[in-house]
């Protein structure tokens, strides 16, 4: 059984909502106010003891009690179920997305088969994790970062009669969780520019993030800091009438 040990008179509620009402595992979750990996795991019990709900409704609870317990050592020689860690590392870039709940999927997805403890679930992905080279353990959650920057070349613009009119600088947002890419033309990059560029890449992406992370431009920095660049007045007014944030790099850290 599940470590924290549920009344008969529960699992047979579980049982009728999830035989009679046809709910979801999820949706029993809530409605029984218990995991979804409790629910998974005694799901998996009464199916594998053959059971319906038209043979638990009249059992007693020392006799349903008896029908899902163990046979001896059944539950400790199968090897556990191994985690899909690219999925899991992944699916943590997503917003909304923890460990708890994709613990519990797993769960859900293995009925009757022998799953990793929560603690266990994490402790396996984090040191899976630490494997990682360096550059790649970075991790940004959906809509949290835009990160922003000039390209190094500008690119001629024509005018009509083939010939170069200016030079345009282009400007590139990139979003960190996605590396979705927005990038256009400007005449130069001052702060009529970046702030140009910044609001085109939000509504191009139809929403402001989080956190707005340009390179450490003069255009918008006030008070430069390795530490602690401070914004410009049009910089410091344009992230509160967004309702965002905005952390440049450091200084030779893009």
């Amino acid at each position: 059984m599940p470590a924290h040990r549920m009344s008969m008179r529960k699992l047979k509620e579980v049982l009728r909502l999830k035989w009679v009402c046809g709910l979801s595992h999820r949706q029993i979750s809530r409605a029984a106010g218990i995991s979804v990996g409790a629910v998974s795991a005694y799901a998996a019990r009464a199916s594998a003891a053959n059971l319906d709900w038209a043979s638990v409704e009249p059992l007693a609870d020392d006799e349903l009690e008896a029908k899902l317990r163990l046979p001896a050592n059944q539950n400790t020689q199968a090897r556990r179920v191994e985690l899909d860690y690219a999925l899991v590392h992944r699916e943590l870039r997503r917003a909304n997305v923890t460990l708890q709940l994709l613990w519990e999927e797993y769960v859900e997805a293995h009925l009757g088969e022998r799953t990793y403890r929560y603690t266990q679930f994490c402790q396996r992905y984090r040191d899976w994790a630490q494997t990682l080279k360096r550059s790649m353990r970075q991790q940004h959650r959906a809509g949290e970062k835009l990160f922003a920057d000039f390209a190094g070349h500008t690119m001629p613009i024509l005018d009509g009669r083939g010939g170069v009119a200016f030079r345009a600088h282009v400007f590139v947002g990139v979003l960190g969780a996605s590396n979705y890419t927005y990038a256009c033309a400007t005449n130069s990059e001052g702060t009529h520019d970046w702030i140009g560029g910044l609001i085109g890449a939000m509504e191009f992406y139809g929403g402001a993030p989080s956190l707005l992370v340009p390179d450490n431009p003069r255009a918008l920095i006030a008070r430069p800091d390795r530490y602690e660049p401070g914004l410009g007045r049009t910089a410091q007014e344009f992230v509160n009438h967004y309702a965002t944030a905005m952390l440049p790099a450091r200084p030779r850290k893009p």
